[in-house]
Order: structure tokens, then sequence, then C-alpha cells
């Protein structure tokens, strides 16, 4: 049993870019190598021979290995640091602890660094607890002293009691403005309120703030681990964090697909579509401009109801008209400015052959008396208009 145990440990451990490697192309195409790029890959990492046909299961031990390392980890562009330390994490969060000291030797193997892989433990608690995360600590120590490292390793914490909170509150607000607060509202007792000052004082003051890894890292990890625990609703969120962060999507995708031989099909499949959902809720480069006009003024009122009949038509029947708001000057009622919005130039050039706007544009022509177009940018750009 411990012999098969212990196959599976370094079968599992396959999950590792070589940098080297060639990532391009599909998955098809890198798939007519994938034996020999698998024995190179598992010899980086392990210093070993992957494919032997030995052991009490080596035919399922010949599809991880050939999976793992030569499929999967050429998805994306991840380096083997990057990889390991994903790989470790989704393992601490699985306790499946055997994988976890493979893995944690492979990590030390390609370059990272021995406090880098204790943060990456750290960095779990506040995600699965403190017992599992204790569990994964005892178990990269024990790789630790097996590598003569000696223990305990430097401290790595940058807070103080007195400004845990105030530095927590400065990394969460970058990340997530607004916090959990709507999200605590209404818990009984007011009790809500006590869980949003552990979050920013305990996750990420206490941890976030931590050295050895960037912010960026620990966004990315904490992805990972909540794809592991399928928690719907924070991948939602923690996604806008890593971007904010400096992740692209596709480095975040690349990090979910690393999972995936480890948390199977499904739960890798989910966190992708709500990639795949945000990334389509993007705004897109809306078309922003101010039309200023003054009309003659003896004629102001017929002008206004041929602007009413066009905005009322273009707000109704066109879904490229985001917005038009039309508004005059107190004192000076004949000059009109409108506000124009449009989900892009394409939705206003339609806008353009529209029949509504060329009754208002013909109607309108000999009560125009000066027209301005100004296009602007918005400051805060995605921003609804309630």
């Amino acid at each position: 049993m411990k012999k098969t145990m212990t196959m599976l440990a370094l079968a599992l451990s396959a999950f590792l870019p070589l940098q080297a490697q060639e990532v391009g192309g599909t998955a098809k195409e890198r798939a007519a190598d994938r034996v020999e790029v698998c024995k190179q890959n598992y010899h980086t990492l392990f210093g070993g021979e992957a494919l032997t046909g030995q052991g009490t299961d080596p035919e399922m031990m010949d599809i991880l290995q050939k999976f793992i390392f030569g499929e999967v980890f050429r998805s994306g562009e991840l380096t083997m640091q990057q990889r390991e330390l994903i790989t470790c994490v989704t393992l601490a969060t699985l306790q499946t602890l055997p994988q976890l000291t493979a893995h944690a030797g492979a990590a030390l193997n390609v370059g990272v660094s021995p406090l880098e892989l204790r943060e990456a433990m750290y960095l779990t608690a506040p995600f699965i607890g403190f017992p599992r995360m204790l569990n994964a600590v005892a178990t990269v120590n024990e790789v630790f002293k097996q590598r003569g490292i000696s223990l305990p390793l430097e401290k790595a914490g940058t807070v103080t009691e007195a400004d845990r909170h105030k530095q927590g509150a400065a990394i969460q607000d970058k990340l997530y403005p607004g916090g959990i607060a709507s999200v605590m509202a209404g818990v009984p007792g007011g009790l809500g309120e006590d869980v949003e000052y552990f979050l920013t004082s305990n996750f990420f003051g206490d941890v976030y703030t931590r050295g050895a890894l960037d912010l960026k890292t620990r966004e990315l990890l904490g992805y990972c681990i909540l794809t592991t625990l399928e928690a719907e609703s924070q991948l939602y969120s923690h996604y806008q964090g890593n971007l904010t962060a400096g992740n692209s999507p596709e480095t975040v995708t690349a990090a979910v697909i690393q999972t995936l031989p480890y948390i199977g099909f499904p739960a890798a499949i989910n966190a992708l579509k709500i990639i795949k959902q945000e990334e389509t809720k993007k705004p897109t480069a809306n078309l922003i401009r101010l039309s200023k006009i003054v009309v003659d003024k003896a004629r102001l009122a017929e002008y206004n109801a041929f602007l009413k009949e066009e905005i009322e038509a273009s707000m109704r029947l066109e879904p490229g008209v985001l917005t038009l708001y039309a508004v005059s000057d107190k004192k000076q009622p004949e000059r009109v400015t409108i506000l124009e919005i449009y989900a892009d130039t394409a939705a206003y050039q339609s806008h353009l052959k529209t029949p509504h706007f060329q009754k208002y544009k013909q109607g309108t022509l000999d009560m125009v008396k000066d027209l301005e177009l100004v296009d602007v940018n918005p400051l805060i750009p995605g921003l609804k208009i309630k």
C-alpha cells in the first residue's frame, strides 16, 4: 500500500511546465510529442524516470503521467515556479498530503524558495481554516527537514498590532472596493461587522501583507484555492481582484487549467465559465459626446417637440443608444446640450441612419443656428447611469 501511495504521489506531481518547452499550437498538435516531453519534465522535477511500466497500476500511471507531464502543463504561459506553487496550494486545499510532499520537493527543485513555499501554505489559512493549513505546513516542514533546511524560517510579517487593520484595508480597498459590507449587512446581532473587521485585519492585514510573495502571486494562488473549493460567488470577485493586481485573463485561465488534473474537470470547467462570463461583461469602448446646440428662439417650442420625439424613439428602439439626455440653460433656454452615449461607433453610425433621426435632422435643419459636437472621455469608465 505504501509503495502504491508513493507511486501515486510521484505520478500526480507531473503538473509543471518546463519553461523551455514549446507552448504554442493547439493541445491536439502538442500531444504528438507528449511522451518525450513527459519524460523530460518528470526528470527535471524529480530526477527520476517516468513511464517505467512498474508498480501495481502501470496503466493508470501511464495515463496520468502522459496527460499531466506531457499535455496539461503546456497550456498557457506559466513559469515552473508558478505551476508548482499552484499545485502545492491545490493539494494543500484538498489535504492530499502524500502528493503535497512530492510537489513540495519538486517546487524546491525548480527554484521556489523555502520562504515562498511556506508563504503559499500560510496563504491557504483564510480560505480553508487553520487546522488544514497546519497540516499542510507540517507536511512542507518535513520536506524542509529532509533537505537540511533549518527551521523556523526567517520572519516575513510586516504589520504591527497598531496598523494591521489599516494596512489590510489599503490592500482590500485596492482589490475589492466596498469590501463585503453589503454582504454582511443585516447579519443578526450586528455580528456581520465583526466578520468584516476580521476579513480586513486577518485576511488582508495579517496574511496579504507578508513578504516573499507579491500581491499578483497571492491573488493568483487564491483564485486556484477558490477554484478547488468550488466557491462560486467568491470566484467572481476574486477574478476582478486578479485583474486589478495585474494578472491577465490568460494567466488566470492557465492557472485554473493547472489545477485540473487534481480537482477534476467539473470544478475546473465551472471556474473557466466564470472567467468567460466576466470577460463578456467587460464594457466596450462607448462613444460619448456632448452636442451643444443653439436654437432659433422663435422656434424653440417646435424644436423641442422634434427633439422629444427623436429621443424617445431612439431610446425605445435602439439597443446601441445607451443615453440621450437633453438639458437647456435656465437663463438662455435656446442653448441646448445633449449628453449622448452609444455602445460603440457602429451603434452611433446606425443611429444616424434611422428614420426617426433623419426626421429630426431634416425637420430642425433651419431651426438650428449653431451646432458643436464635443467628443469626451468618461472619468469613470463603465459607470452606469441609474
